[in-house]
């Protein structure tokens, strides 16, 4: 190994150093060209892949679904749910036909690739729970006259087992509580050994590898779920397409395994230039026309004025919520229906008061209406307008002005259509469960109908109604006792009824109570498992990346039928609290990553605290993580120790390539647990305001001219 990692540093190799990215991953999901075992490649930044792989047969088959992202330029992370067949139950585990398994791993690089110096990476597999796949690894990768790219590391753990050189301690192999825990007792430590291999790019779509490996499949072997001949793997791979790639292994000298890699990369749009229709040019006034103020004593032209401006709106899908025009200033209220980019509607209603309004109004003010009140306001001169419309978008950002809508909100008149307004939209739903033992996936499909009727100013009934087709999330098994009242762990007897159901049916009141404050107050049947009251107030000033928020919640458990009924308090074990609440802070860190800390008590009355981290790309794709620790203890909790889970959230308009504000978000955890539960009122009104404001609406100003 020493010689190995000698001559791949001093050798005189020829090659560019293009950070060796790759939208290759091996057999495990992660990142590289070889088979089995790593490499200091890296993928993309932003890339997302999903990889479908798969050895052996029958009741010796092991599968391995994988979810990869690179994160940063050097640090990626994977998430793995394997159904490994043929093993033998550890002493005191239950049975099993397939033992199906949760993965996490993290990798690092530590060094970027040179002339002369190969890249360096540090990783982390498997690094949390009962460690089926647990190892730890430095690998040096080194590309070869383009076309190849030459590896070798040492390992530890399951990368320590076969061609064992040295070691450094004893490797503790008792699980650290109830899995899920980082097991940083055993990182780095125990018998170490070599690995290595080859990936040969042979033309663009067709690629080879062979690797030497230094994992053992010990507990395979015992078991006879595994024969491992020789330490060698062979792989092809074969590029479909930039998002489609298939491979094939044959490993150990006694097993053929195939892959399936979809991926994606979230930076980039599906859509190339997007289809929305070009916006109308800004309107130049004529010399001298701004002197002009017969229009302030003329209704007609105002009344003309007013509804050109409103047309033009509702051409782009944005509606005109209230207006004030002063002989030299403007000031319109909006409803955005359409754009997610919130720079671009602010921009086509900066082109439509151009087009509209009289030549004297030099002064453009737009705010944004959310929920019936005012977020953002954004002050522009229309000289700026016509004069930055051909110039970079920065130009007409450093020439706009930001307020606090709840400032510039006195003597705006309401439009006639503002209030009662009523919007609904049915389509189908699909719920799912992941990672039962005894059924990995687990789902419900139907038809569900929103609706919500405005009444006025920040008040909105809102109800939602789902009828089931087909699903199984009945049959979740549910856990046995944990001493916490059942606040989450009964959710199957809520997806049993074949009756219609009402998710939520509430009654919402929107506030401003002061600058920089926003507030709620949601009464009713607040979700599918709890009816109730939640009030919250936030702090978040519109040029800050940071704000405060508190919220509390009164609530009763829902019947299970989920219709107009509760039920008691009381469970099999424990009684759920009437109260529950959270102090949140949220902090945008820069580069894309947003991040939430809410501290507070629980469902099931556990006190403690969730932090959340998500990478948010300007497209509006989100992807991040989650992680809830409370004075639960992990036995007490059950499986997996503590609350987590992953949430990937995709825009519409990214794959259709027309804006849209709707959104499809997937949270994978594990089964439902109750300890670290929170209520899932919708309005939260951090997420509602947030894309209003200066900092996030910087990051789209490129769309302000679209």
């Amino acid at each position: 190994m020493a010689a190995a990692t000698a001559l791949l540093v001093s050798a005189p190799v020829l090659g560019g150093a293009d950070n060796l990215q790759t939208t290759q991953t091996n057999i495990y999901g992660t990142p590289g060209g070889l088979i089995d075992m790593p490499t200091a490649e890296v993928a993309p930044e932003g890339q997302l892949s999903t990889t479908l792989s798969a050895y052996g047969a029958g009741n010796n088959l092991t599968t391995r679904t994988t979810l990869s992202f690179q994160i940063l330029p050097r640090l990626s992370a994977s998430f793995r749910y394997s159904g490994v067949g043929g093993l033998l139950p550890e002493p005191g585990r239950p049975t099993f036909d397939t033992l199906y398994d949760r993965s996490f791993d993290l990798s690092y690089r530590l060094i970027n690739e040179g002339r002369v110096r190969p890249a360096l990476t540090i990783g982390l597999r498997d690094l949390a729970g009962t460690g089926v796949y647990s190892g730890e690894y430095l690998v040096a990768t080194k590309s070869i006259a383009d076309r190849f790219r030459l590896s070798a590391g040492v390992g530890w753990g399951r990368l320590g087992t076969y061609g064992t050189f040295s070691s450094t301690g004893n490797r503790p192999a008792v699980t650290l509580g109830k899995g899920g825990i980082p097991s940083y007792d055993r990182w780095f430590r125990g018998d170490m050994a070599a690995f290595g291999g080859l990936s040969w790019q042979v033309t663009q779509k067709l690629s080879f590898a062979a690797e030497y490996s230094s994992d053992g499949y010990q507990r395979e072997v015992r078991a006879n779920a595994l024969e491992r001949k020789i330490p060698w793997n062979f792989g092809v791979g074969y590029k479909v397409s930039d998002s489609l790639r298939l491979n094939a292994y044959s490993l150990y000298g006694s097993e053929f395994g195939a892959g399936l890699t979809l991926s994606l990369n979230t930076r980039k749009t599906a859509v190339k230039g997007g289809l929305e229709g070009a916006p109308l040019p800004v309107a130049p006034r004529a010399p001298g026309s701004a002197a002009d103020l017969g229009w302030t004593t003329d209704q007609t032209r105002q009344a003309q004025a007013i509804g050109s401006l409103k047309g033009l709106l509702d051409r782009d899908g944005i509606k005109l919520h209230g207006l004030q025009i002063e002989p030299r200033s403007a000031h319109i209220q909006i409803r955005n229906t359409r754009f997610d980019m919130r720079a671009q509607a602010v921009g086509r209603t900066a082109r439509a008061m151009s087009r509209s309004l009289p030549a004297s109004v030099e002064t453009f003010t737009i705010t944004q209406m959310i929920e019936g009140q005012p977020t953002t306001s954004v002050t522009m001169s229309r000289t700026d307008l016509e004069r930055l419309e051909n110039a970079p978008a920065t130009q007409i950002l450093a020439a706009s002005r930001f307020q606090d809508g709840a400032v510039t909100d006195n003597g705006v008149t309401l439009m006639p259509d503002a209030y009662p307004r009523f919007d609904y939209s049915i389509g189908p739903y699909l719920r799912f469960s992941v990672f039962d033992p005894e059924n990995p996936l687990r789902y419900s499909a139907g038809i569900k109908a929103k609706a919500e009727y405005h009444i006025a100013p920040g008040w909105i009934a809102a109800g939602s109604v789902s009828q089931k087709i087909i699903g199984n999330l009945g049959d979740i098994t549910l856990p046995g006792p944990s001493g916490l009242p059942r606040v989450r762990s009964n959710v199957a007897f809520y997806n049993q009824s074949d009756e219609p159901t009402i998710d939520y049916l509430t009654l919402a009141k929107y506030g401003r109570p002061a600058k920089n404050f926003y507030s709620r107050l949601t009464v009713g049947y607040l979700e599918r498992m709890y009816a109730g009251a939640s009030a919250e107030l936030l702090w978040k000033p519109v040029d800050s990346r940071f704000a405060l928020g508190v919220e509390v919640n009164y609530v009763l458990p829902r019947a299970y039928d989920q219709q107009f009924g509760t039920r008691t308090r009381a469970t099999p074990t424990g009684v759920i609290p009437e109260w529950n609440g959270h102090v949140s802070a949220y902090y945008d860190v820069g580069y894309g990553f947003h991040t939430q800390l809410d501290v507070g008590q629980y469902l099931a009355g556990d006190f403690g605290a969730t932090l959340s981290v998500d990478r948010v790309f300007a497209n509006g794709w989100s992807v991040g993580a989650y992680a809830t620790k409370t004075d639960v203890s992990s036995a007490t909790f059950g499986e997996g120790s503590f609350d987590k889970g992953i949430r990937i959230v995709i825009p519409f308009s990214w794959g259709t390539g027309s804006p849209s504000l709707q959104k499809s978000e997937t949270v994978l955890k594990s089964l439902s647990r109750d300890g670290g539960a929170r209520l899932e009122v919708d309005g939260r009104l951090y997420d509602k305001v947030k894309d209003t404001h200066r900092p996030q609406m910087a990051k789209t100003w490129g769309k302000f001219w679209r």
